[in-house]
């Protein structure tokens, strides 16, 4: 491919791969339909998911001479059971009480929390512009809340939104913690290796509570799982893992933006969900908020951004 076309591939693929990490939330919707359990529902999409990334993980290991070492293993295990397996059930949990398109947005504020905890916990500075972003981010949030309890006849719509924010912060946690091995390992063998762990966590978790009972749903359980393992999450991967290398970052996180409109859309067509004016509104201050942080060229906000969204 000539130097000349490999941006606008690399945006190609950014912007597919996000509109591919949206349609998560739509399927996982689809799915409770026929009244499967997040537990068992999040199983099936590690399950299917799995055998594509061991092989990935085995073929970045052969490229990369130099093993990993026990710390680095313990690090690879608790990020990637916090920020996959931990992060994706409460995911998972709050879907079953919020639509698709605010989950979409309340989950997109990750950003925002990684830049809390880089600036409050780690004491990295923060520009003002940052706190700006910030702020306007969460007034976005708290319009497109307060008319989602206003218009929801969900009695536990406050309880799924708060799963979600959540996750949220579960998931920006893992990325500052990770974001000193992805350098180390690369995106694909540490995220290969995350994603498994995660993968062995619910497996876990499935054992204790259901004991592995997983063949009794209706067939199109099945399938949502397997299309939501391959288009909601191998492929979005490799795509968006791809498109970074190719433009950077900070593009790659300010084109990743379409990600909520894309599910607006998708959630508008296969659930029938709509947004009010007013969710219209905080949304769009929400994208806003997070491109202008993702503008900002910060490494703590880069690296991680290699990673997988949810």
């Amino acid at each position: 491919m000539s130097m000349n076309r490999r941006p606008w591939f690399g945006a190609f693929l950014v912007v597919l791969g996000a509109i591919f990490f949206s349609s998560k939330a739509v399927i996982v919707k689809l799915a409770y339909q026929f009244e499967v359990d997040p537990i068992s529902l999040l199983t099936l999409r590690f399950l299917f998911s799995l055998p594509i990334f061991l092989v990935v993980a085995y073929r970045a290991r052969r490229r990369r001479t130099k093993s990993l070492s026990r710390t680095e293993k313990i690090q690879i295990v608790v990020f990637g059971v916090a920020g996959y397996y931990l992060a994706s059930l409460l995911d998972f949990l709050g879907l079953q009480f919020v639509p698709a398109s605010i989950e979409r947005l309340l989950l997109f504020a990750y950003p925002t929390f990684v830049v809390l905890i880089s600036g409050l916990v780690l004491k990295q500075p923060v520009k003002r512009i940052q706190w700006l972003a910030l702020i306007i981010t969460y007034i976005g949030i708290g319009v497109t809340f307060a008319e989602g309890v206003y218009l929801s006849d969900e009695p536990k719509f406050l309880l799924g939104a708060a799963l979600v924010m959540l996750c949220a912060l579960t998931y920006a946690i893992y990325l500052v913690g990770s974001g000193h091995l992805l350098p180390k390992l690369g995106t694909w063998r540490y995220t290969s290796l995350a994603m498994s762990a995660a993968c062995v966590a619910i497996l876990i978790h499935h054992f204790i509570a259901y004991r592995w009972d997983l063949w009794q749903f209706p067939m199109p359980v099945y399938g949502l799982s397997v299309l939501m393992a391959l288009i909601a999450t191998v492929l979005p991967v490799f795509m968006i893992s791809e498109g970074i290398r190719l433009i950077g970052a900070s593009n790659a996180a300010i084109l990743g933006s379409v990600g909520p409109v894309s599910t607006i859309i998708l959630a508008s067509i296969f659930l029938g969900e709509s947004l009010g004016g007013w969710q219209w509104a905080g949304a769009a201050l929400v994208i806003f908020g997070v491109v202008l942080i993702a503008s900002q060229k910060r490494k703590t906000v880069d690296a991680p951004r290699s990673t997988v969204d949810g």
